[in-house]
């Protein structure tokens, strides 16, 4: 059995050489003590992996050796990056650690139980040489006096998958990002309790003057199906902040569906007498990695989504 260190094929390398090209391309560089990349991306079913080149049809997980090294190149771009769909099995985490090397590390989330979590962890994978923890790692758990959405019973029960807030310290600066996978449920309102309780639960952290920090930055899979009234009437009417770079039509969520809106970065911005960011926010996107990432194999989406993801990551450039 091949090994995720062991040297890989020809067209592996040259298939990666093109995409750290693209990289370069469409993404900005990390600057010394200038700028921090942060980032999100739902991994779909990021849990075991095939340890193949080259998985074939008879191979179950899809994903392989190939995909794991293509992932690993895209994370490598980003200081912090919040992660999305890491299952109970971390294989393919692990191996994408052993790739990115010492100078990487993690932090991540035990398992969610039950069918409603899918088995599920959240985790943090960043770069020591620029980012490092600060101190802070909490899930956040809703109080029982709370009730949120359209109907009295929105949000009785607490977050299906919990929100995960870490904070990090880079440049002398502190940040403390809060990352969600909010649940899906069978149709849009399902997700609104859990869509307020969240901007509620930020809102009222960020106001009190004793909190950790005031650097709040909210990002994850949200899983809003398009722009508009979702996302206007719960977390932006809480006061927290898309950037409208992160909000043009271009900047797509999903490799299937270009009007999905699912994944967000979102901060408080001088609303609601919150402080604003500490940080300078510059620019941000998404990276579409459909047109390069194992190119030379001609997969469709659907099996590309299970060898990479069906979800774009989502970043945004702050300088100190």
């Amino acid at each position: 059995m091949v090994g995720i260190l062991d040297g890989p094929p020809t067209y592996v390398i040259e298939n990666l050489a093109e995409l750290s090209n693209d990289l370069d391309n469409h993404l900005p560089f990390k600057k010394i003590d200038k700028n921090v990349m942060i980032a999100s991306w739902n991994i779909r079913a990021f849990g075991n992996l095939t340890r193949k080149w080259e998985s074939d049809n008879t191979d179950s997980p899809k994903r392989d050796l190939h995909s794991i090294l293509c992932i690993s190149e895209i994370i490598k771009r980003f200081d912090v990056i919040a992660v999305q769909e890491v299952k109970a099995n971390i294989r393919a985490l692990r191996d994408t650690m052993k790739l990115l090397g010492s100078n990487w590390s993690l932090i991540l989330t035990d398992v969610t139980k039950g069918s409603a979590g899918n088995g599920e962890r959240m985790a943090y994978i960043f770069d020591t040489r620029r980012v490092q923890l600060s101190g802070l790692a909490c899930e956040l758990v809703i109080p029982k006096e709370w009730k949120y959405g359209i109907d009295d019973d929105a949000m009785e029960d607490q977050f299906v998958r919990t929100p995960y807030a870490v904070s990090f310290k880079s440049n002398e600066t502190t940040f403390i990002l809060v990352t969600v996978h909010i649940k899906y449920g069978k149709k849009s309102i399902d997700r609104i309790g859990e869509l307020k309780a969240i901007a509620r639960w930020m809102t009222n952290w960020a106001s009190d003057i004793n909190a950790y920090h005031q650097n709040l930055i909210l990002l994850g899979d949200f899983n809003i199906n398009e722009r508009g009234d979702l996302l206007d009437k719960t977390f932006l009417s809480e006061g927290l902040y898309v950037p409208e770079q992160l909000q043009k039509p271009e900047i797509t969520r999903s490799i299937f569906n270009t009007s999905k809106y699912y994944d967000q970065i979102a901060w408080f911005n001088s609303s609601k007498n919150i402080p604003k960011l500490s940080m300078e926010f510059i620019t941000g996107g998404n990276y579409d990695f459909v047109p390069i990432a194992l190119k030379s194999r001609n997969l469709s989406k659907r099996k590309l989504s299970f060898m990479l993801s069906d979800h774009y990551p989502l970043w945004a450039e702050f300088e100190f």
